[in-house]
């Protein structure tokens, strides 16, 4: 079922029906795949993983900022991925370059982030979810909407963070939607940057502590700085 209409199917599901990210764990995986490179793709493919483990071969950095060079996938503008489980032995996870579905991706163990969202365009994340993320799971430093949609989160800071800080973010608009998602062992589910108008819409989430934080972000074209806590949105 392509993310379209899933969002669809979802739309007409009682209100009842909350917080659906799946609690069984990671699928079982059908084998593992370490990539020397980056897989990449293209614009308008749909990659099917079939339950396989990508990762890297590498041990996780920390919090230390990675590239595009040390994702294990990365879509361009219009691409798919789905059924895949990303193991423990990389840095970058998924970068997506612009409008992208990430449909049931799972992440054994978050690196730095497990899905950074690079371009503009709206990016749709179907079920999956992501175990130990010592800060954020999604990424957005690009600009668009971000549909979250019965993801599961296990141990993590944060489920979903528009960047803080980019350059550009001052004529960057961003927005979130989150909607079915379990989440345990927890931080925040959304984080906004609320002085520079992001924009965020929730329902139907369970979670263990806080729902939407504002930020006060910043924008270091005009050089370095940090973003702060502002109130609940």
């Amino acid at each position: 079922m392509h993310a379209p209409s899933i969002i669809a199917f979802l739309a007409a599901v009682p209100s009842a029906m909350a917080c659906l990210g799946y609690t069984g764990g990671v699928p079982k995986a059908t084998g593992t795949k370490s990539l020397k490179a980056p897989q990449y793709i293209k614009k308008g493919q749909v990659f099917d993983a079939k339950w396989n483990r990508y990762d890297r071969g590498v041990k996780c950095s920390g919090q230390s900022e990675g590239g595009e060079k040390d994702a294990v996938f990365v879509l361009e503008d219009g691409a798919t991925l789905r059924n895949v489980i990303i193991g423990a032995n990389q840095k970058e996870g998924i970068h997506c370059l612009g409008a992208c579905n990430i449909e049931f991706a799972w992440f054994e163990d978050v690196c730095e982030d497990a899905i950074s969202l690079k371009g503009k365009g709206t990016a749709n994340i179907i079920g999956g979810g992501a175990y130990k993320a010592a800060d954020k799971i999604i990424q957005h430093n690009g600009c668009g909407h971000v549909n979250i949609v019965n993801f599961y989160a296990n141990d993590y800071g944060k489920v979903y963070r528009s960047c803080g800080n980019c350059k550009g973010n001052k004529t960057c608009k961003r927005s979130v939607h989150m909607e079915g998602v379990t989440a345990v062992n927890g931080g925040e589910l959304i984080g906004i940057n609320t002085n520079l108008g992001d924009k965020a819409t929730y329902s139907n989430n369970c979670f263990p502590k806080t729902q939407c934080q504002g930020y006060k972000g910043c924008d270091k074209s005009g050089g370095e700085c940090e973003p702060t806590k502002a109130g609940k949105c």
